[in-house]
């Protein structure tokens, strides 16, 4: 019986910008359920004063009938997701262009992450660095798509003097 699914690595430190090729997809591992607490943070903390995040009074009477998710945290949630297999390693974010949010994000709603590279470039400027172009999508429980957008970002080389490894190396023997 074979299996296309790869092992796991023994060592993950994540992709570098030899790992990507054009039309690669990920798909997230985990999902992450949205919660009444992470909302209300996130909103206070950027200082949206919009009650659509934070007054279910308010949020009950409109089209909604319920809090929507902060969209600048659905963005960030939807990023997070991402990293363990895009970014783990990279420089720097370039840009975030083209978002959409075509369905509503609730409390309680869980959303998964999908992303495709586009594009793939050598930097002008830094010989540790590629620049990576790809689009991502959140996706909600109900298999609807949230949000949607691009994202650039400088990734090292696995070569690259700023991605050495720095587990703590010890000569100490296991005492167990």
């Amino acid at each position: 019986m074979s299996s296309d699914v790869a092992a796991a690595p023994k060592e993950w430190r994540g992709r570098f910008y030899e790992d990507f090729g054009v039309g690669d997809v990920f798909r997230s591992r985990f999902g992450r359920t949205i919660t009444r607490t992470d909302n209300i943070w996130f909103t206070c903390l950027t200082m949206n004063t919009n009650p659509m995040h934070f007054s279910e009074p308010y949020a009950a009477g409109t089209r909604f009938g319920q809090p929507l998710v902060n969209s600048a945290f659905t963005l960030a949630v939807v990023t997070g997701l991402t990293v363990p297999d895009t970014s783990e390693n990279a420089a720097a974010n370039l840009a975030w262009t083209d978002i959409k949010l075509p369905k509503p994000v609730f409390e309680g709603d869980t959303l998964w992450a999908e992303s495709e590279i586009l594009e793939l470039r050598e930097s002008r400027s830094n010989p540790s660095v590629g620049i990576v172009a790809m689009r991502c999508r959140g996706i909600n429980q109900r298999q609807e798509v949230v949000i949607e957008y691009k994202r650039t970002f400088m990734v090292y080389r696995r070569a690259a003097p700023e991605v050495t490894d720095t587990f703590p190396q010890t000569e100490e023997s296991w005492t167990v």
